[in-house]
């Protein structure tokens, strides 16, 4: 009769700990005591309990001896242990024996990388430096190039803690449900905790752990096994309490105890008013507050359409890799039609597919100002009647599928990024700078190389070029509307960045590079960043590693860093388009619950910026005999060498900050005209009309195309021309 018994503990030292061991979870299965079996354990170390480099946590890798007893007679026998989770890495025994569901965060975030949770409330056992501080322990948090300055990657603790924790105050008491964390961001160091506990608290001085729902002691959460994946852990018991502490059990050998981290916390509510208030994150506008896929998107724009017919439009610019449609939703008393005097603005959002908040805004300002205009709204009326509004809100809709899938909490900093082909679309579009500089520099501009609507350089049309089907739509919507006015809706920081992306100097990391519109440009962004309440907030600490507040929040995009082939300077060198980028948030896929006051912060600079296309001056140039619009007609403004170009009705517009102008209007076949105009701080574009004369020999060629003869005062001014020349 055979009889066994399974016995299984861990034995070895907590990491860094004087704890005892780390085997607090025991599995037991007894049968008949005549058979004994037991797990041989190595040696107690100083040293963290560290798992084996590509193995799984250290798991698969331990031998196992069986004491196997028949009656009296005894069987030795060594093998290796089946992959399955260690007792001291699980969070509930009773179901390591069936196949683990996949976990999703079942409570909104507190709020630590959203920075919604203040530094003031991050505490530690010890920091390695003001830069590895507590208040730096938030997920997804970025730190500079340097390692040891003050924007570090993640807390660490100090080498000779024996016991790290972290600790965050949730202000009030709440609901624990659960830990998301990573290792520390650094381009030098590796560094992350591979195993944690967790601890709660109601006045920071006595403490109780979270306890395995079988055995009953303190749970061992697994943690990460790399820097930047977000590892998810809920809870086996809910816990209510006011603070929470990570404590570290082992780490990466060789490394140090680093983490970031998000806590995900239900509110309890307060009936007797026992703690403050919460801040409420909120918005009046009735809309829908949602994260939307693919799907869901274009059934929302659908519903826009359909309840405001008389002022949208949606239409399609191209498909994705994947086959997805690349839809705009168009707004206007006209739609569908550009009307003479009337400016093309359009906003962008998506470009990078885990930059989910742009998304959301447009979708929230198209519901905004369909409702508002029916409502009658004085300040969307206006918009919508004189201007032509067209709102992309996924260029990558690839990618945002992608990183939907993962959840706000889980799609860590990169994943989603890149198209379905590995493209980082603002890197994609034809780089325009590097030709016009050369000109520049060799004398060539104005006269023989335009400083404007630069073409694309021949190897970027070529069929192998590495060209997504995303920038090619998009480059062909540009080439088909006349835009003005542009926003590139991004994530991750809060500042406005503005063109040159590209820094002059080859190869410079980064490096002050304005174009000679940068009084605009630098208008432009202030007006954003001077409305978004979140930027405009005093209190607020930097996102990552550098406190744009210092500089009102705007900066030039190539002195923060280079960017080769963007969008912003493809549309400012290829067509009549002002385009800035807006990071939006700190937190680049914000949870659902917050984007209610991310509308908030956002509104009214979404609205003011785009007022801003009224600023300078609009006309039209016509042909004085037949009062016929001229096309590319080009428009110079003396002292700025970037010039703009008529759209095929005559009309132009060109962005202009306060003060006196000369402006020349000058068309093939047609005498240049200057004026004077001025532009003041009044709302509204100044006008500023032009009409052009033929030349005679542009006369002499349509009366020769038509078969006509040459009137008399014709040919007599054409002889004394020619006289002149010889």
């Amino acid at each position: 009769m055979w009889a066994l018994l399974f016995t299984l503990a861990a034995c070895a030292p907590a990491a860094g700990t004087g704890l005892g061991t780390l085997g607090d979870s025991v599995l037991n299965f007894s049968l008949p005591t005549t058979t004994e079996a037991w797990l041989s354990t190595p040696a107690p170390r100083s040293s963290p309990v560290q798992p084996p480099v590509g193995k799984d946590n250290g798991t698969t890798g331990r031998q196992i001896r069986l004491r196997v007893v028949k009656k009296k007679k005894i069987i030795t026998r060594k093998r290796k242990k089946t992959a399955q989770p260690s007792p001291t890495e699980t969070v509930a025994p009773s179901r390591s024996r069936s196949l683990p569901k996949e976990q999703k965060p079942d409570c909104p975030p507190l709020g630590l990388e959203s920075l919604r949770v203040s530094d003031s409330r991050f505490e530690a056992s010890s920091s390695q430096s003001f830069g590895l501080g507590p208040h730096r322990g938030r997920l997804n948090l970025q730190s500079g190039l340097e390692d040891g300055d003050l924007y570090d990657g993640a807390w660490c603790a100090e080498q000779q803690d024996a016991e790290p924790w972290l600790q965050v105050d949730a202000g009030r008491v709440t609901r624990f449900s659960g830990v998301i964390t990573q290792g520390r961001n650094s381009i030098w160091r590796y560094d992350w905790v591979t195993s944690y506990k967790v601890q709660f608290s109601n006045d920071s001085r006595s403490w109780w752990g979270s306890r395995n729902l079988s055995s009953g002691v303190d749970a061992i959460f697994p943690a990460n096994s790399d820097q930047e994946t977000p590892v998810l852990n809920l809870l086996p018991e809910r816990q209510v309490a006011r603070y929470i502490r990570l404590l570290p059990q082992t780490w990466l050998e060789g490394g140090a105890a680093c983490l970031r981290a998000e806590i995900l916390a239900c509110p309890v509510s307060d009936p007797n008013g026992l703690f403050p208030e919460a801040s409420a994150l909120g918005s009046s506008d009735p809309l829908d507050f949602r994260h939307h896929d693919y799907k869901a998107m274009r059934k929302l724009m659908k519903q826009v359409n359909e309840q405001c017919p008389n002022i949208t439009r949606i239409y399609n610019i191209g498909k994705s890799h994947q086959g997805l449609k690349l839809y705009v939703m168009e707004m206007s008393d006209h739609p569908g039609e550009h009307e003479l005097g009337e400016p093309e603005v359009r906003y962008v959002a998506g470009m990078h597919g885990n930059e989910v908040l742009g998304r959301e805004l447009l979708l929230l300002l198209m519901q905004f100002l369909c409702r508002e205009f029916l409502r009658g709204d004085p300040r969307v009326t206006r918009l919508l009647t004189e201007m032509r509004l067209h709102l992309l809100p996924s260029m990558n809709p690839d990618g945002h599928e992608i990183a939907y899938r993962k959840g706000s909490e889980l799609v860590g900093w990169a994943e989603g990024r890149w198209t379905f082909q590995g493209i980082d679309l603002n890197h994609n579009f034809a780089d325009l700078n590097t030709p016009l500089w050369t000109a520049e520099d060799d004398g060539l501009v104005p006269d023989t190389v335009p400083n404007h609507h630069l073409p694309l350089p021949t190897y970027y049309t070529l069929p192998n070029a590495t060209v997504a089907p995303e920038t090619r739509a998009v480059i062909e919507w540009m080439q088909r509307i006349p835009f003005v006015l542009s926003a590139n809706l991004h994530g991750g920081e809060l500042v406005v960045s503005y063109p040159f992306d590209m820094t002059r100097t080859p190869w410079a990391a980064r490096e002050l590079t304005p174009t000679p519109d940068e009084a605009v440009f630098r208008w432009l962004s202030t007006v954003y960043a001077g409305t978004n309440q979140a930027m405009q907030n005093p209190d607020r600490r930097p996102c990552h590693n550098q406190d744009f507040s210092l500089h009102g929040n705007v900066i030039n995009g190539a002195d923060w860093h280079t960017v080769p082939g963007s969008m912003n300077d493809f549309s400012y060198l290829h067509t009549n388009c002002f385009e800035v980028t807006i990071e939006l948030s700190c937190d680049k896929f914000p949870h659902e619950s917050e984007l209610p006051q991310e509308w908030e912060n956002n509104k009214d600079s979404l609205l003011t910026y785009l007022e801003q296309v009224r600023m300078g001056i609009t006309g039209v140039v016509r042909d004085k005999d037949t009062e016929l619009g001229i096309a590319d007609a080009v428009i110079a403004v003396d002292g700025i060498n970037h010039d703009v170009t008529t759209a095929w009705g005559g009309d132009y517009w060109r962005l202009l900050t306060p003060g006196d102008y000369v402006v020349t209007a000058s068309a093939d076949g047609y005498h240049s005209v200057s004026r004077n105009c001025r532009v003041t701080f009044e709302e509204g574009p100044v006008p500023c009309n032009f009409h052009l004369t033929k030349t005679p020999k542009q006369r002499l060629r349509e009366l020769l195309a038509a078969g006509a003869k040459v009137p008399p005062d014709l040919r007599r001014r054409l002889e004394r021309l020619r006289k002149q020349r010889n």
